[in-house]
């Protein structure tokens, strides 16, 4: 689904990945481990088509994507990939049934928000306002938005940070289902070694370096 290959990255004279190369797979659920300043977030970036290497190469699908316009990346983030942050990011005067109706409008979707966040356990909570929710429930109506329009690669940053260990585990279950049941490529960066157990593969990172942990 994803490959790397020898990708780095510079900002000036600084270098914040060094020779990068990975693949994951289709079905694959994968941890990204590391200390801050590691290039982590970076590399998430990348992945999610935020920013362009510096050098290397990065294929979606044995596609390079060097090539691709502005526009076409564009799509792909709307189509292909769905983001999850530490914190949910929702818009504050949305409900949460209109939180996954906003990103189906904006790639011309028509979509049914209840059925969906039913799914997450959240069919009671569809006309209510972010205030109204828990952290957890915050979090899940951010999981259900990444994936309204069914994207083939998952990124998430730090999901469960903010969260108790109950919720985390919640939420590290329904990215794993994602990854096992639905065939999704989903990484995840996290500092929770405990839910590493979660997780297919681990990768760390140290001063811009990647390597694949046993």
């Amino acid at each position: 689904m994803i490959k790397m290959t020898q990708v780095e990255q510079t900002y000036g004279e600084m270098k914040v990945l060094h020779d990068v190369s990975f693949e994951a797979g289709t079905g694959e659920l994968i941890a990204l481990v590391g200390p801050s300043g590691s290039g982590k977030s970076t590399l998430l970036q990348l992945l999610g088509l935020l920013q362009t290497p510096s050098s290397g190469m990065i294929q979606f699908d044995g596609s390079p994507l060097g090539n691709t316009s502005d526009e076409g990346r564009r799509q792909m983030r709307l189509e292909e990939i769905g983001f999850i942050f530490q914190e949910s990011h929702l818009v504050p005067f949305l409900t949460a049934a209109e939180q996954l109706e906003l990103v189906a409008e904006e790639a011309g979707r028509t979509i049914d928000a209840a059925a969906q966040l039913e799914v997450f356990g959240l069919g009671d909570r569809c006309e209510h306002l972010p205030h109204a929710l828990s952290g957890g429930e915050r979090q899940r109506v951010a999981i259900a938005r990444a994936l309204v329009n069914d994207p083939r690669l998952v990124l998430a940053d730090e999901p469960t940070a903010s969260l108790d260990y109950s919720n985390a585990q919640q939420v590290m279950e329904l990215l794993r289902k994602q990854a096992h049941v639905y065939g999704k490529t989903v990484i995840v960066i996290t500092h929770d070694d405990r839910m590493l157990s979660y997780c297919d593969r681990v990768l760390r990172m140290e001063d811009g370096y990647v390597q694949e942990l046993d």
